[in-house]
């Protein structure tokens, strides 16, 4: 069980702050208060919703270091539902290593579609921006940084470590 300011990821809503519990018809419900969303959230303690611990800065500083050896996902991009169900799952899954990879993919469709003179679609650019808020959420409050310094942080450590960023 958490405990009151335990920084937490909850489903779509990323990182949230347990502000507390609270007991609601005889059930024990988490209160949270999302980082990156305006919004407070009640779910039960028992949940179905899965809620997990912030990476540790460790965790978070090892994903970074697994980047170049991570692969894109296997889409076909022309059955949008199949896409978005695919997409869908890689955040429902919360797991960030499933996010890095969504990232990846759409990063490389992106170059693509620049190349060709072409737009990224918008099912594309919807889940790239939510992929990016979530991982760039959790990675933020994992290494103390704010939002905005993720991704050149991420790049500034890929080329510290003599690797390439994806």
């Amino acid at each position: 069980m958490f405990q009151a300011n335990d920084y937490v990821v909850y489903g779509r809503s990323g990182v949230c702050v347990l502000e507390g519990t609270e007991r609601i018809n005889g059930q024990d419900f988490y209160c949270l208060r999302s980082l990156h969303q305006n919004c407070h959230i009640k779910t039960p303690v028992d949940g179905k919703n899965p809620i997990r611990p912030v990476l540790s800065k460790d965790e978070a500083n090892a994903l970074i270091d697994r980047i170049p050896y991570m692969e894109t996902m296997t889409v076909d991009s022309s059955n949008t539902r199949d896409l978005s169900g695919k997409y869908r799952a890689s955040i429902l899954s919360q797991k960030c290593e499933n996010l890095v990879e969504l990232t990846m993919t759409i990063y490389a469709k992106k170059q693509e579609a620049y190349r060709a003179k072409k737009k990224l679609s918008s099912t594309d650019q919807a889940f790239l921006k939510e992929a990016e808020g979530l991982l760039f959420g959790e990675l933020s409050v994992a290494l103390g940084i704010p939002f905005d310094e993720v991704q050149p942080y991420i790049k500034k450590r890929l080329r510290s470590n003599g690797q390439e960023d994806s």
